[in-house]
């Protein structure tokens, strides 16, 4: 008889945002006139920018013509887009990395989550906390979480992100194999500065463990002394693995690409990372779209350029507004700054479930509970500043209401 992955069994529940949609389809279900406005999921809602959409439409059209027709891509991605991916979100900030360093993909999840498959099931896992959750539930498939306890993994080490830290982990004393570091971070909203990186990287250095820096928001800060990538700090190149996304900076959440930095100087136990991934991703990977790595680069077009920094402000102002709006209210509130993310403090004590569904059933807002990110995340929501500019106003209004 099959025998199936004893670990899914293991995992808590259903995904974060796949309960959210569930609850909010359920209030829906039972209150059809309600009128629900979502700033849970960080999704998107300004349509795809028009450089890249005119991208679209001339691959297509070399698609449908036998002269420039486009079979099988390369595995890492066509010299286009990786040369357009290092000459602007990597020179220009003083980084040394070469395009045969750079895997293009269908999104920096996939490559967050299928990234455990180069190193061994026995690593282990330090998080910040509160996280991303798939970080935590892909290495619980794989079953490097060890059991949950009802609050948390056995064998993940979590890494307290709280006020009292200013939302940054300490270096814990259990040495970790594989550490998980977001900034601008999901879901706190909150950037690393170079001061706070540079023991990380020297930390991993001296102890063989690998930094895996999710990047995905680096459009979104606003302090140009802040890094915009885990490279620009000295010694990374030897430690660390680095994942990029179009889907926030230019809306590509349903058209797919993102990116992999692995540099060659990243070895462990005598192997190549970099040989690894390229053995994973040639075996179980056949290549992001031609059409779509032809929108991604026209992301670097001047036109591009200045289309998605018009987006990036639209959903910066929408930032604003929920900041200064929960501010005022009374909330204890964070991120929103340099970050499309605002987190705060549920009023009067209350869980974040709790106070999810009031803000649902009272309010008619879906945001996200801040427990969905760990422990260090009770009593916290988080609140999505890639909602319509309108509606995004109303719902601050709303809340404030019930406050």
């Amino acid at each position: 008889m099959v025998k199936l992955n004893e670990n899914y069994s293991k995992l808590p529940g259903s995904y974060l945002f796949a309960e959210v949609a569930r609850r909010t389809a359920a209030f829906s279900a039972a209150n059809p006139d309600a009128d629900i406005i979502k700033l849970g999921i960080g999704d998107v809602t300004l349509p795809l920018p028009e450089a890249c959409v005119a991208a679209l439409k001339r691959a297509a059209d070399e698609m449908a013509d036998k002269a420039t027709f486009m079979g099988y891509g390369p595995y890492e991605g066509y010299d286009f887009l990786r040369e357009a991916i290092v000459a602007n979100d990597y020179e220009p900030f003083g980084v040394k990395i070469s395009p045969d360093e750079l895997f293009v993909s269908d999104g920096a999840k996939s490559d967050c989550g299928n990234i455990g498959d180069i190193f061994s099931e026995d690593c282990t896992v330090a998080v910040c906390d509160p996280v991303y959750p798939v970080y935590i539930d892909a290495n619980a498939m794989s079953g490097r979480a060890g059991d949950w306890d009802g609050e948390k993994w056995t064998n993940i080490v979590y890494m307290p992100c709280t006020p009292e830290n200013g939302f940054f982990p300490a270096l814990p004393e259990r040495v970790p194999d594989l550490i998980y570091l977001c900034f601008p971070n999901n879901p706190t909203g909150m950037a690393a500065t170079r001061e706070q990186l540079q023991p990380w990287v020297d930390y991993a250095n001296e102890h063989g463990s690998v930094i895996l820096y999710d990047a995905a928001y680096r459009a979104y800060m606003t302090d140009p002394a802040l890094p915009r990538s885990i490279y620009e700090i000295p010694g990374a190149e030897k430690c660390a693995i680095e994942f990029g996304s179009f889907s926030k900076t230019a809306g590509f959440t349903g058209t797919r690409c993102g990116w992999t930095v692995i540099p060659r100087a990243l070895v462990r136990g005598g192997e190549s990372l970099y040989d690894m991934w390229m053995r994973r991703q040639s075996t179980k990977f056949n290549g992001t779209a031609y059409v779509i790595q032809r929108a991604a680069e026209a992301t670097y077009s001047p036109e591009g350029k200045a289309q998605i920094a018009k987006m990036i402000g639209y959903y910066m102002e929408n930032a604003r507004v929920i900041r200064s709006g929960l501010s005022a209210a009374g909330l204890e509130v964070y991120g929103g700054t340099d970050s499309p993310y605002i987190w705060f403090r549920a009023p009067h004590g209350a869980g974040s479930w709790e106070f999810f569904d009031r803000l649902l059933s009272e309010a008619g807002v879906v945001t996200t509970p801040g427990e969905g990110f760990g422990p260090s995340g009770e009593g916290f929501i988080r609140v999505t500043a890639f909602g319509d500019a309108g509606r995004t106003r109303e719902a601050v209004e709303r809340i404030k209401g019930i406050l």
